[in-house]
């Protein structure tokens, strides 16, 4: 029995706001951050950490910052391979973003 849910075609979202309000209305309510010390993105409630062999990237959205480069962002729906977990991580975009979490976000698989 297959209990993998279909993935749908992305959402084009105005502002990052509202599709982290709608991915949570999906699912995705953990958020997930970068945690120094740990090295790696770990969420706080529940508390977790985001292991790359045990998440894929659902859906990678990405919001470009027109008046201000500051705001462009880059949001990733990821969930884990066994469907008991979904959460969404965040980074800049761009000059600004991560290196840490961007490394971390391409050791993940997309989801198929």
């Amino acid at each position: 029995m297959n209990t993998e849910e279909p993935i749908n075609e992305p959402i084009n979202y105005d502002t990052v706001t509202e599709a982290m309000e709608d991915l949570r209305k999906k699912g995705y309510d953990a958020q997930f951050t970068y945690e120094e010390e740990a090295g790696c993105l770990i969420c706080k409630s529940p508390i977790m950490q985001l292991s790359p062999e045990h998440f894929r990237i659902d859906h990678v959205y990405r919001f470009e910052g027109i008046t201000d480069p500051g705001d462009s962002m880059i949001l990733y729906a990821v969930s884990s391979t066994d469907n008991k977990t979904k959460g969404t991580v965040l980074n800049a975009y761009g000059v600004d973003s991560d290196p840490r979490v961007s490394k971390l976000m391409a050791q993940l698989k997309p989801r198929h």
